[in-house]
């Protein structure tokens, strides 16, 4: 109960204190953080951390097939197959590319 009281006083502090910062602020805000997304060092960096994990996501489920091989249930077994057979190159729910 107290973190939800936390939570809510927490919302209510941010939603008085973004009307009173007022719409200019808030495009100013909206402006400055696209700036900042579309910036190409930060594509590039936000890229290479999407590779890296899915290197590291690749390596841990061959790593966990081999340790744990027939215990795994039929349903999770099948999930991973059908990932595993989407391949490279469409899209995944986040709206990336598996490039």
């Amino acid at each position: 109960m107290r973190y939800k009281l936390t939570f809510v006083v927490g919302l209510a502090v941010g939603y008085v204190l973004g009307t009173r910062a007022g719409r200019e602020r808030y495009e100013q805000l909206r402006k400055s953080a696209r700036q900042f997304c579309q910036n190409p060092a930060v594509r590039n960096a936000a890229e290479t951390a999407v590779q890296s994990g899915r290197e590291v996501a690749g390596k841990a489920l061959h790593t966990v097939g081999v340790k744990v091989g027939d215990r795994v249930p039929e349903s999770v077994a099948e999930r991973v197959r059908s990932l595993r057979e989407r391949g490279p190159g469409r899209e995944d729910e986040w709206g990336t590319s598996n490039t």
